[in-house]
């Protein structure tokens, strides 16, 4: 199967005077098309500037990258740009949705950044689908404030999906959300990798990680562990019994 994520002897060294910070050490990695892919640590592990060099947010100090055939290794500034329009999208923690925009409109703001002028009927019908990809098509006229954390987090996904990229990169998307809500956007992440769309997600929490195929744990800039996930946890499953406990057809005591 192609590869999406290629690194090859990854290093990212940070100088400050006489002092050498390597945060990430010798890391090549491997990630193909569909995968559902957790990275974990603890805080200086290194995960954040993995995240930050897989999502063309900084450059590697030595080795080489390439995601979904182009060397992004040694783009600067403006190719790194573009990449990151044209073949990830990013959600994040924080919605970062427009107070005064509606949700479709948020969901077509990364076409209007794309070198190609998109006409407005097509990135309107784009932005409908992205919606209809979350299953909020019916909220699109909606502002972030006539929508609960679900739901705004769905639309950033949406947003994020809109110019069909490579890879999808989340940052700890569950981090501001409830268990309940947690599961519903874990569904959603499911349903999009089970679609054949390439996920990565960084996270601390284990049971977040139960939820994907793989799971990378780094450590002192290394990856320690590369395994794949153990009994899965389906979100479809665990949102269908809390659906039902909450009805009351829960074990009665």
């Amino acid at each position: 199967m192609a590869s999406v994520i290629q690194l090859d002897h990854i290093w990212k060294t940070y100088r400050t005077e006489d002092v050498e910070l390597h945060a990430v050490r010798d890391v090549s990695l491997q990630i193909a098309k569909g995968e559902f892919v957790a990275i974990m640590g603890s805080s200086g592990s290194g995960k954040s500037t993995m995240m930050n060099i897989i999502g063309c947010l900084d450059r590697p100090s030595k080795g080489t990258y390439q995601l979904d055939g182009i060397d992004v290794s040694t783009l600067d500034r403006d190719g790194l740009a573009d990449i990151r329009n044209q073949k990830i999208g990013f959600v994040f923690q924080g919605f970062n949705l427009l107070t005064r925009t509606s949700a479709v409109e948020n969901v077509e703001l990364p076409m209007m950044y794309s070198r190609t002028t998109i006409p407005s009927r097509d990135m309107r019908r784009r932005a409908l689908k992205a919606l209809d990809m979350v299953g909020l098509s019916q909220r699109a006229d909606h502002h972030p404030n006539q929508l609960s954390g679900g739901q705004q987090q769905r639309v950033a996904i949406a947003r994020a999906l809109v110019n069909e990229p490579a890879l999808l990169l989340a940052d700890e998307p569950t981090g501001n959300l409830d268990t309940r809500t947690s599961i519903e956007i874990m569904e959603v992440f499911q349903t999009l990798n089970d679609q054949g769309i390439t996920i990565i997600m960084v996270t601390h929490e284990h049971d977040i990680a139960q939820y994907n195929k793989r799971c990378l744990v780094m450590r002192d800039g290394v990856v320690r562990s590369d395994t794949p996930v153990v009994d899965r946890s389906s979100a479809k499953a665990q949102r269908e019994a809390l659906e039902v406990h909450a009805a009351g057809g829960g074990p009665k005591a």
